[in-house]
């Protein structure tokens, strides 16, 4: 009799192991794009808006 032979397979999703907190409230209202960069080379990039806090209350009322 052979013996079956079985495969197993899997994945393991990588986590942050370090944070870095962006505290926006500092920073005026409108667009802003940050950009990560890694020897020079942008390597993230990403668009954030930070709302009017008028905006934010009628937001909070409805």
């Amino acid at each position: 009799m052979k013996k079956k032979h079985h495969v197993y397979s899997g994945a393991i999703e990588v986590t942050p192991i370090k944070q870095i907190y962006l505290n926006i409230n500092h920073l005026t209202d409108g667009i802003y794009t940050l950009k990560i960069t890694y020897k020079n080379k942008v390597i993230k990039q990403t668009t954030f808006k930070k709302p009017l806090i008028s905006n934010l209350k009628k937001d909070e009322s409805n």
